[in-house]
C-alpha cells in the first residue's frame, strides 16, 4: 500500500490563520487557487476534546474539498503526524502573519 502524504496547510480568512490537516493539496485548475481535500481531523472517539479543533470540524463538515485563493495560503508543509487543528487570530501575539496586499481594478492596495 503506497504512503499516504500528510500535509498541514495554513491561511488566512477574515482576519484569522486557519491550520488544518489534509491528506491532498495541489494547484486548482480554477487559476489562482490551491485545493484542499480529504481533510483529516482527530477522533470523535477521544476523551479529551479540543473545543478549536471540534469549531473546526463543524465549520468543514460534509465539505469534501474547498479552494482557498493563493494569495491567503501562509503555509503548506508535509508533515509525518497529525498536530492540533486550530483557528487563531492572523495577527496573533507574535505578528508573524502578513497578509499580502490586495490589488484592483479599483485601489492601490492600500
Amino acid at each position: 500500500m503506497p504512503q499516504q502524504h500528510l500535509y498541514r496547510v495554513s491561511f488566512v480568512q477574515q482576519g484569522k490563520l486557519y491550520e488544518i490537516y489534509a491528506r491532498e493539496v495541489s494547484h486548482s485548475a480554477m487559476m489562482g487557487f490551491v485545493e484542499v481535500g480529504k481533510l483529516v481531523f482527530g477522533e470523535k472517539t477521544q476523551v479529551v476534546i479540543d473545543p478549536s479543533e471540534e469549531k473546526l470540524q463543524a465549520e468543514f463538515e460534509g465539505v469534501e474539498r474547498f479552494f482557498v485563493p493563493v494569495h491567503q495560503v501562509v503555509r503548506i508543509d508535509q508533515v509525518q503526524h497529525r498536530g492540533k487543528a486550530r483557528i487563531s487570530d492572523a495577527q496573533g501575539e507574535s505578528g508573524k502573519v502578513t497578509t499580502l496586499p490586495m490589488f484592483g481594478p479599483h485601489g492601490s492596495g492600500n
